[in-house]
């Protein structure tokens, strides 16, 4: 939007404690800036509701130029509750600008996903599941929410949670997800009987139960067990499953932090 009474405090700071306000900083001589302008108005209207767009003319506004270090334009920052919370500079690409907004803007449905977040650490994964699903329904593009989905149907629909990782593929932030679903998700289909021979089949097979009845600190320890005896037999399995079940639980839960040393050691 442009503003012919333009007041910062209340067009930007005050505004961002209500819905994301996007500042592009530029100058009329600035050739990339009027190269951007068009592609910022446009994602505006096309995400209309979600964040607002103000542009601000650094020759006309030195000062809050200034207060934000402006020191190349144009110039973009993302404002939320009064703070910049992410920025870019230079004049980037539709496609790319759209996947910086897809990370930088909170999804409407944050609280949601983290209520269900706190459902799921409580143990309460069916209303876990119920609160997410409702998410999804309305909003099919939150990875955030996906991701969580995927969890929670992970060890009762395994080909389900694996099908729907894929969805998640190429983002940084749910790379060590998507290695743990694979992992887990062959181990809970994997058939008894394609196991070759060897002394710690029984022990492996344990093991693979323990997974999916989610007794992670069981399986932890039998999967242990078997690296110390034959680190590799099915292909290395157990060490992989391991590091799926640090990461799925998350580096600073209490099964993790205790197995994770006896784990470190069994490997050399």
């Amino acid at each position: 939007m442009t503003l012919d009474i333009f007041d910062f405090q209340s067009d930007v700071l005050e505004l961002s404690h209500h819905v994301p306000v996007l500042v592009d900083f530029w100058a009329p001589w600035c050739a990339p800036c009027r190269m951007l302008a068009p592609v910022l108005e446009s994602l505006a209207e096309k995400h209309a509701g979600l964040w607002k767009l103000v542009k601000i003319n650094t020759e006309e506004y030195p000062d809050i130029a200034g207060r934000y270090d402006i020191k190349g334009i144009p110039c973009v920052k993302l404002f939320i509750d009064g703070e910049v919370a992410d920025e870019f500079s230079g004049s980037l690409p539709e496609y790319q600008i759209e996947q910086w907004l897809k990370k930088a803007i909170p999804s409407p449905y944050a609280k949601e996903v983290s209520m269900a977040e706190e459902l799921c650490r409580q143990g309460k994964k069916i209303m876990a599941l119920s609160l997410i699903e409702g998410v999804l329904h309305k909003d099919p593009e939150n990875l955030k929410a996906l991701a969580l989905f995927i969890r929670l149907r992970l060890f009762s629909h395994s080909a389900e949670a694996l099908q729907l990782s894929e969805k998640l593929e190429g983002e940084a932030e749910y790379g060590g997800l998507i290695e743990s679903v694979a992992v887990i998700s062959r181990l809970l289909t994997l058939s008894e009987q394609i196991l070759p021979e060897d002394p710690v089949r029984e022990r492996y097979v344990e093991a693979v139960e323990h997974l999916a009845a989610e007794r992670f600190d069981d399986a932890l320890s039998a999967f242990i067990t078997v690296i110390r005896e034959n680190r590799y037999y099915d292909d290395d399995s157990s060490r992989k499953a391991c590091i799926a079940i640090f990461r799925y639980l998350g580096e600073e839960h209490e099964i993790t932090m205790k197995h994770r040393k006896v784990f470190d050691r069994a490997l050399y």
